[in-house]
């Protein structure tokens, strides 16, 4: 049951990032998401594998690149309190997979995906009332 909840997650990331790559005008950009993609893959792997040292290495360096200049695609509160909470979930899921909690850290992934998957919509929709 937790694998197929844990493939669905995958599923819904890549559906959410293929979207947004393809109306990401900036190359750099794209490839910066790309890299966010790989780091939740390894997330997942870690998980299913029950590998919580990849999970921890993987969440730390999604949580870092939110840190990067790349990350700040939308100069409004909303996208800040987005990369805020993502930050934050982040931790959780480094912090579950330390304790070596699958449970906790598998919970603790599906938030970090739906915030990805709710920002990548605010940004579509923000970016679409532009033009």
């Amino acid at each position: 049951m937790k694998t197929r909840m844990i493939v669905a997650i995958a599923g819904v990331i890549l559906v959410g990032l293929s979207g947004f790559e393809s109306r990401a005008q900036n190359p750099n950009l794209r490839d910066f998401m790309r890299a966010k993609l790989k780091h939740s893959q390894k997330v997942l792997e870690g998980l299913v594998l029950d590998d919580m040292d990849a999970v921890v290495q993987a969440a730390q360096e999604m949580k870092l690149l939110s840190l990067e200049t790349n990350w700040q695609v939308l100069q409004t509160e909303k996208y800040v309190a987005f990369s805020r909470q993502f930050r934050a979930d982040t931790d959780g899921l480094a912090d579950a997979a330390k304790k070596n909690n699958l449970t906790s850290a598998t919970t603790a992934f599906n938030r970090v995906t739906t915030r990805c998957v709710e920002c990548h919509k605010y940004v579509r929709d923000v970016r679409m009332a532009k033009n």
